[in-house]
């Protein structure tokens, strides 16, 4: 587990991040919301509507870009409909709710680094 300190910084860049978000998007995001961008982002074909298994679909793949970060999903291709296939490659250790919670903030994090689309 992270110390404190590491604690402070995820705290504090997470909260940089969703104020960035919040005013671009004009909303109040969550950690769900963000991971919902995330996957319209990783599908590559703008804002649209999308249907209720869709919106579903849009976070499995969210989540799946953002636990390649430390190395449990891959990418396997694009399927006929242009969605990304994405394959669990190692299980995911038990966390506790809030130990998911930090991890998906950090990925989040790092996700908007490498991506170079928020300074954080």
């Amino acid at each position: 587990m992270p110390d404190k300190h590491d604690f402070e910084i995820l705290k504090a860049d997470w909260n940089k991040l969703v104020e960035k978000l919040n005013v671009q998007f004009d909303s109040e995001l969550d950690l769900q919301g963000i991971i919902f961008l995330i996957g319209v982002q990783e599908l590559g074909r703008g804002a649209q509507k999308f249907s209720k298994d869709e919106k579903q679909d849009l976070m499995h793949i969210a989540t799946c870009k953002l636990l390649s970060y430390y190395g449990l999903y891959e990418l396997r291709g694009i399927d006929q409909q242009g969605w990304p296939v994405w394959e669990l490659v190692k299980k995911m250790p038990p966390l506790s709710l809030k130990e998911q919670d930090i991890l998906l903030k950090n990925c989040v994090i790092e996700y908007f680094r490498d991506e170079g689309i928020y300074e954080i």
